[in-house]
């Protein structure tokens, strides 16, 4: 029996799929020619594939030659978001959409309740509960991946299912729902979010206060969270392999400050002017306590707190994280680690004491300043204790909560400091998958175009072929085009290097799109000339072996 798919081909569902699909559409219904036309002139490819997952959304739906959009004004993220979590929740299959599963020979099962359950039972294998659902082989399980990670308090790594503790849900929809329609239009107000649906405005995967963003380079990690905090206060840092606490957190360190030149006349020290009787001046190496990114941003949240009423919210600040996992997480956090178990409002249970020298800098930090909000947040705390006061006071350390804090891991980097479970309990995971059809981008080499997306495919396909690994594939964004170009420069130097070194230096260049002329294997400083500039010629060898053809450019009227 062929595989049957669970849910369309095509673009991953992320919030960022769905945005660029609702902000295409029309806001008003049309006949279906026009309709889809408006929409491919905003969105290439939508009259291919992705109009048909639109569909599967409930995004619109088609009734005698018309098609009718959801949306009749443009949307807010937050809208979208929440449409999007309650459809995740309620997606059901089989359905008018997915026509390798027939109505009659499979009972109507939503997806997230039947995963939910299946950990609930002690299944917590993925793949598992997938080919149970039908007992069959299913397709495209890694688009439910996707939208299951993003949407759902359910966590999917690796084939491992887990609940976010942070985020579970109460209750949950019917394993197999009932009174499902048979129409697209039935399907598509199933979706309508109503008053008898749960409450879906809870904290979600894309708002979670510590959440760390996954996937193969080039994946669009860093990309999503500047897009998610533009115009929010950012405080970023990169772990390597030689940051410690005192670089992540803070310490004395020595810096140059001017002082002023003294003299003792008598017993009496006094101020040396020059001969305009201005008083000298002379820099000297003193100790100071630096605050490093952590309390950088610890110290900016807190003061949000300060900044407003008792009735009011205050702004949020955004500890950004880069490379987590090329640093020893245990050592840089240190005694922090206790401050990542947040409570339902989101700060800290367990508050840490701060050593001597963070307490003086912190209480110079708060002096004068006071919270208006502070009885509420005493009253999480038991034993009537004052914490706001200690807080402020620099006495502990609490994390407050609005301070997020955000990482990226590069999967291909995992090896370098393994994180141990205790600290990936305390973060929300969010996998970041690869899709090689983001943007219309195209490689440059020796005057021809090649399509960077036909490109990403083809090398995707060779480098799992020979790893049997997703982790070492490259995103969409491992190296940056410029005005939608990626030269031969950045395409050599990066790319093919990134090749060579990196992914296939244990397993050999025997691979066609490693050979030369003479069949034997291409050695990387051929992809340069004798003077250092790039070898084009060579690098468009390599592009046509892989099976990457030049674009045919058609210049007719």
């Amino acid at each position: 029996m062929a595989e049957a798919s669970l849910i369309c081909r095509g673009k991953n569902l992320t919030l960022e799929t769905v945005l660029a699909f609702v902000n295409a559409m029309p806001l008003t219904p049309m006949k279906k020619a026009d309709f889809h036309a408006a929409t491919e002139s905003k969105l290439k490819g939508w009259t291919q594939t992705h109009s048909q997952i639109a569909r599967q959304l409930a995004l619109y739906f088609e009734k005698e030659g018309i098609c009718y959009p959801r949306f009749s004004q443009r949307m807010t993220y937050t809208d979208i978001l929440r449409y999007m979590v309650n459809w995740a929740e309620h997606y059901f299959v089989p359905n008018i959409y997915t026509p390798s599963l027939k109505t009659e020979e499979h009972r109507v099962t939503n997806i997230y309740a039947y995963l939910k359950n299946s950990i609930k039972n002690g299944m917590c294998s993925f793949n598992d509960a997938c080919l149970q659902m039908f007992d069959m082989e299913l397709n495209n399980t890694d688009k439910v991946r996707v939208y299951i990670n993003n949407f759902t308090d359910i966590i999917i790594s690796d084939d491992l299912m887990s609940v976010n503790d942070h985020l579970a849900y109460t209750s949950i929809p019917e394993i197999y729902p009932n009174n499902i329609g048979l129409y697209a239009e039935d399907y598509f107000n199933y979706f309508t979010i109503d008053s008898q649906r749960k409450d879906i405005n809870s904290i979600s995967k894309v708002d979670s206060l510590q959440q760390i963003f996954y996937g193969a380079p080039g994946t669009g990690k860093s990309h999503t969270i500047n897009e998610l905090t533009v115009g929010k206060d950012v405080v970023r840092t990169t772990f390597h392999p030689d940051t410690d606490y005192s670089t992540f957190v803070g310490a004395y360190k020595p810096t140059t400050k001017s002082v002023p030149v003294m003299t003792v006349i008598g017993k009496e020290a006094v101020l040396v002017k020059d001969n305009k009787g201005n008083e000298m001046t002379e820099d000297k190496i003193v100790y100071k306590f630096v605050n490093q990114a952590f309390l950088q941003a610890y110290i900016a949240a807190w003061k949000k707190y300060c900044a407003v009423q008792e009735n009011e919210e205050p702004l949020d600040e955004y500890l950004v994280i880069e490379e987590i996992n090329r640093g020893n997480c245990a050592q840089i956090f240190g005694d922090l680690f206790q401050l990542l178990d947040r409570g339902d409002k989101g700060f800290s249970v367990y508050p840490i004491m701060a050593d001597s020298d963070m307490k003086e800098m912190l209480k110079k930090e708060f002096a004068g300043l006071e919270i208006k909000k502070k009885e509420s947040i005493n009253a999480l705390f038991k034993g009537g204790k004052d914490i706001v006061a200690q807080v402020l006071k620099g006495d502990i350390l609490l994390l407050p909560s609005n301070l997020y804090i955000w990482a990226t891991m590069n999967t291909s980097d995992q090896s370098l400091f393994p994180i141990d479970s205790a600290f990936k309990r305390r973060w929300d995971w969010k996998y970041m998958p690869i899709d090689t059809k983001k943007e219309n981008w195209n490689i440059e080499v020796g005057g021809k175009k090649y399509s960077w997306s036909d490109f990403l495919e083809a090398v995707n396909e060779q480098i799992f072929e020979v790893t049997k690994s997703e982790d070492k594939k490259l995103g969409f964004y491992f190296c940056r085009a410029n005005n939608h170009v990626v030269d031969a420069g950045k395409f050599v130097s990066k790319v093919i290097f990134y090749l060579y070194n990196d992914v296939f230096k244990d397993y050999g260049y025997d691979r066609k799109m490693f050979l030369g002329e003479d069949g034997k294997a291409i050695q990387f400083h051929e992809y340069f000339q004798s003077n250092g500039d790039i070898n084009e010629q060579m690098a468009a060898r390599f592009l046509n072996n892989l099976g990457v053809n030049p674009i045919v450019e058609n210049n007719a009227e």
